[in-house]
């Protein structure tokens, strides 16, 4: 498959970031183009509408959580080692896609709340087929969700006290796994 053009891959970034640190609101179509360095006739080229530039976000978030499914379908160590182990944020193109789209599910964009059900109902699926106890694996799930909350929050406080033992944690997966 080729490559997106250069600029299309800026503005997504850019509208990306926008999202992350200023919000729904403050990430225009003029913002958009200014921090990706192309003119606004660039960005109506490739993103015609807001809602298209959104979408592209939505899709990427899709198409890079479809590829983590499968490495975590096929962890050595298990669906829910595997969702704990990665369930802190970092500089990675699905945590960008996600924040980003957490944000315009927050501004009320219909179609990003339903690509947050999409994915967090196929970790789901995935935490579940690995571990039998509907409870066990709805604590991994909250595990794993307060990893991330708490890796997202500005400062270091909550890192600090928070997932600073992933072993520890992991061992925790393992006997709620085993029933323990």
């Amino acid at each position: 498959m080729s490559r997106p053009p250069a600029a299309r891959e800026k503005l997504l970034g850019a509208y990306c970031s926008l999202l992350r640190t200023e919000g729904e609101r403050a990430a225009t179509m003029d913002a958009t183009a200014a921090l990706a360095g192309v003119s606004k006739g660039g960005l109506l080229y490739h993103f015609p509408s807001k809602d298209a530039l959104a979408d592209a976000v939505i899709d990427r978030l899709l198409q890079t959580a479809s590829e983590d499914n499968e490495r975590m379908a096929s962890a050595p160590e298990g669906a829910a080692r595997y969702y704990v182990r990665t369930s802190t944020a970092g500089d990675t193109e699905f945590d960008t896609c996600y924040q980003a789209v957490v944000r315009l599910a927050a501004g009320s964009y219909a179609p990003a709340a339903a690509a947050l059900d999409r994915v967090h109902g196929d970790w789901e699926r995935l935490v579940r087929q690995d571990v039998p106890d509907p409870h066990a694996a709805e604590a991994i799930m909250l595990i794993g969700e307060g990893l991330y909350f708490h890796s997202t929050m500005p400062g270091s406080w909550s890192r600090s006290l928070v997932g600073s033992d992933i072993e520890a944690l992991l061992g925790q997966v393992d006997r709620l796994k085993e029933g323990r």
